[in-house]
């Protein structure tokens, strides 16, 4: 409220200043200044182009001034994956400017040091080809899907009502719409929020089954299928673990409980909600599989997958050896990388627990072509992708496509204030305080989702026509180069042991044997 009362009390003096000037020439010396702060402030919180100018009136211009000199302090925005090797140096600049519409090339060279051991790139051709004009598009569906999905090479990862605002969700979900692309619900439950923009849905369950949920907190069939039966909802997926807190479920404390967000996840208004560690639906391996197929039966056909961080090598193992057994499973597997985000977090789990996604996408991409199953599972990768060349590597590590969360909260204005735990989110992308998400105009912002995903999987096609492929199957590890050490650069086929189709099956190679050997698909080993 303060910010508030510093505008109000320009403006009275202003007025003032000017009524005092009237009468006495020397107060225009104070009514000028007084009168063009009023008219800022008035400009800024009636404009709708930048949400923080909207809530921090005349202060915020401060930011703004910091982005204009942003080369000379781009390093205090450096981030690191957690295996050491950089994020990405300029990320934010890069969604901020291909959400605007801004041109995006650089002057000068790269700004990697090529010699850093972990330095990635990808190989061009001598010959490229024309760029694709229409991106294609990813098929979800196995053998037991009778209404597959056609999925675009990077989507919206899942993010919660609860977690964002109601205008956040809106303006990704009409960003999705515009641009033909997914939003993943997060595990807040289905909204009328994502509902109302026409995009296409991933609804999402976690260990709380919100949204479909019983009085004691177990998951309500009937209510699934009614849900699951909205044409906007094309796919079902079962958070069993997210990359930036795995193993652990979530609290969200009675007084942040609202009436919108009771309604929405199936909770008493007010009261404390408890998003457990694990599941009740399931207990072993064989149990994740049949209630895969549960989830797409009560989803009349659509496809059914789950979601995970990879943990023990066993456990998924074991679940692949279920799936084996069972002759079903998911139609698609989304792997989420250790070093993904999260509103809220202990900073142990943040840092300590997890795989990430680079280990993990091809852990699982070569146990599921090990066991026989690639071909009738899709994987999607998620963490920190948010690039042309973030999606060209994933692939060639193993994904068919990727999903993108703080990428895409970039998008709708956010800058990272980290602030997302507090309620005081300063531009409205993650806060429940409707006098701050009013900020975030929602058309505005939908079209810079729009423009940033139109963009980037643009410059996914570039590449690549650059490396001389016709079409994204064609990319393989080896087209992927990593700097092991400052005198060996290989690719990606040697720095990992890949499997042949049904390998694991018929005699697993010493790497894998003795995984394989525990994997027992009727119970977890957290070996």
């Amino acid at each position: 409220m303060i910010r508030w009362g510093a505008v109000v009390f320009v403006v009275l003096a202003a007025s003032a200043a000017t009524a005092a000037a009237v009468v006495t020439p020397m107060w225009w010396l104070l009514a000028v200044p007084l009168l063009a702060l009023a008219l800022t402030a008035v400009h800024d919180v009636l404009q709708r182009r930048h949400s923080i100018l909207r809530n921090y009136p005349v202060i915020g211009h401060a930011r703004f001034l910091m982005e204009a000199i942003r080369p000379e302090v781009q390093q205090y925005f450096v981030e690191r994956n957690t295996d050491g090797r950089p994020f990405d140096r300029d990320t934010r600049t890069v969604v901020y400017e291909r959400s605007k519409g801004i041109h995006g090339e650089k002057a000068f060279g790269t700004e990697l040091d090529v010699n850093e051991v972990g330095y990635e790139y990808l190989l061009h051709s001598t010959v490229p080809k024309e760029q694709l004009t229409t991106p294609p598009r990813v098929r979800i569906g196995g053998p037991d899907c009778s209404k597959p999905y056609e999925m675009s090479l990077l989507n919206v990862s899942a993010m919660s009502f609860g977690a964002l605002s109601a205008n956040a969700v809106r303006a990704l979900n009409r960003g999705a719409a515009a641009g033909g692309f997914a939003q993943d619900t997060g595990e807040g439950g289905l909204t009328s929020y994502h509902l109302e923009g026409g995009g296409d849905l991933v609804w999402e369950l976690g260990s709380g089954y919100f949204g479909a949920r019983t009085k004691d907190g177990g998951f309500d069939p009937e209510v699934f299928r009614d849900k699951a039966a909205h044409d906007h909802v094309k796919m079902v997926e079962l958070k069993l673990s997210q990359g930036a807190k795995p193993g652990i479920g979530g609290v969200l404390p009675g007084a942040k409980v609202t009436k919108e967000i009771a309604e929405a996840r199936g909770v008493p208004q007010g009261e404390k909600c408890v998003s457990p560690a694990y599941h009740r639906v399931f207990a072993t391996p064989r149990e994740l599989v049949r209630f895969m197929a549960r989830m797409r039966e009560l989803a009349d056909g659509k496809p059914a997958g789950f979601k995970l961080c990879v943990g023990s090598r066993v456990e998924f193992l074991a679940i692949c050896k279920a799936m084996v057994e069972e002759g079903t499973g998911p139609d698609f597997i989304v792997v989420d990388g250790s070093e993904g985000g999260t509103g809220a977090a202990p900073q142990e789990f943040e840092d300590h627990v997890g795989v990430p996604l680079t280990d993990g996408l091809m852990f699982v991409h070569n146990a599921l072509v090990g066991a026989g199953l690639r071909n009738r599972v899709k994987v999607g990768a998620s963490g920190k992708v948010a690039t042309g060349s973030d999606i060209i590597k994933r692939l060639c590590q193993g994904a068919d496509y990727t999903n993108a969360a703080r990428a895409m909260m970039m998008a709708v204005g956010c800058i990272q204030a980290q602030r997302c735990h507090t309620n005081t989110c300063p531009v409205g992308v993650t806060t429940q305080d409707p006098k701050r998400a009013r900020a975030l105009v929602v058309p505005d912002k939908a079209e810079r989702v729009h423009r940033f995903h139109e963009a980037t999987v643009a410059q996914s096609l570039q590449l690549l026509s650059a490396m001389g492929l016709d079409h994204p199957s064609q990319l393989r590890p080896r087209m992927l180069q990593r700097r092991l050490d400052h005198l060996t650069t290989v690719g990606y086929d040697e720095v990992y042991d890949w499997l042949e189709p049904g390998q694991l099956l018929a005699e697993a190679p010493k790497e894998w044997a003795h995984d394989w050997a525990l994997a027992d698909p009727d119970r977890f080993v957290p070996l």
